[in-house]
């Protein structure tokens, strides 16, 4: 959280989101945009790539917690690594508000998810971000486990309660902590996808938190708009429960299961201390999206956890 008024550097424009005053790149698309970008514009710029995927999702100015707002955020180009790990109930209870129920694939264990994400177009100008969430139950919904794991699989569609979600610029933290009300801070992050996958998250002070190395599994590469999902964080805001959906375009990734090529060191920092916590231990499947779009929506009131 930054209660503090930046001061300006070379290179960057101070601009105020929701009574913060934060630096953003002069010139870059919240500079420019505001949230609400000229869709021709953007498919002018090489780094975008193809758009079509965002024209047939309208924006609006709609009321927030912090005033209006323009929605859906773009992120026109992404790329992401995680990894799943199996862990405890009881740690994962533990570390779930009530009501939230772990999903389970196994009787006594749930999934934990570990995501490196690296946003390098977007409307909020470029940043990188890691989060630690734990796979729950669609709220509401009642029945056999593995029933429900096995369609969410197959439709993409997951859910998730984050309890960290750490980034490296500003604007991110600032709209994240009072927009959404999502454990953000600020970090020292990197991600690259080449031959290998690098990962590393650091204090702003230059501690070591958490590193990754992986060999990079055989990559697919797909139509556009031929492999959608979407990620639905469950959280509370001002103490009532809302869901904020995250739509996916997949353009080229990599699964594998039980991974072996895989080193994660774990250096002792918050987020170290929390997969620790969580009992996170046993890696089930890597994700490696190498190039993807996202339509991050504004968070919804859940009206199922409300009756719970």
């Amino acid at each position: 959280m930054i209660d503090e008024a930046p001061t300006v550097e070379q290179g960057f424009t101070e601009v105020e989101f929701g009574g913060h005053k934060v630096l953003v790149p002069s010139g870059g698309y919240y500079d420019r945009f505001r949230m609400n970008p000229d869709l021709d514009e953007v498919a002018r710029d090489p780094a975008a790539g193809n758009i079509d995927f965002f024209r047939r999702i309208p924006k609006s100015l709609v009321a927030t917690r912090v005033g209006p707002a323009w929605s859906p955020n773009f992120y026109y180009r992404t790329s992401s690594v995680q990894l799943l790990f199996l862990a405890p109930l009881a740690c994962l209870r533990a570390a779930l508000p009530m009501p939230l129920e772990p999903l389970r694939p196994l009787p006594c264990h749930g999934l934990v998810a570990l995501t490196f994400f690296s946003y390098r177009v977007c409307d909020n100008d470029p940043y990188n971000e890691v989060s630690i969430a734990v796979v729950i139950r669609r709220p509401g919904t009642r029945g056999s486990h593995a029933l429900e794991l096995t369609r969410t699989l197959r439709r993409r569609a997951y859910v998730a309660h984050v309890l960290a979600l750490p980034v490296d610029t500003e604007i991110a933290c600032v709209r994240g902590v009072h927009g959404y009300q999502l454990p953000k801070w600020l970090a020292d992050i990197e991600l690259e996808i080449g031959s290998k996958v690098r990962a590393q998250i650091r204090s702003r002070g230059g501690a070591p938190d958490l590193s990754l190395e992986a060999t990079l599994p055989e990559v697919c590469t797909v139509a556009p708009q031929s492999r959608l999902g979407a990620t639905t964080m469950v959280h509370l805001i001002d103490g009532t429960w809302h869901q904020t959906t995250v739509q996916s375009n997949t353009l080229a990734f990599a699964q594998q299961m039980l991974p072996k090529d895989v080193i994660l060191s774990r250096h002792g920092g918050p987020m170290s201390q929390l997969l620790d916590g969580l009992g996170a231990s046993t890696l089930v499947r890597m994700d490696v999206v190498k190039d993807a779009q996202l339509v991050l929506n504004m968070p919804r009131p859940l009206k199922a956890l409300d009756r719970a």
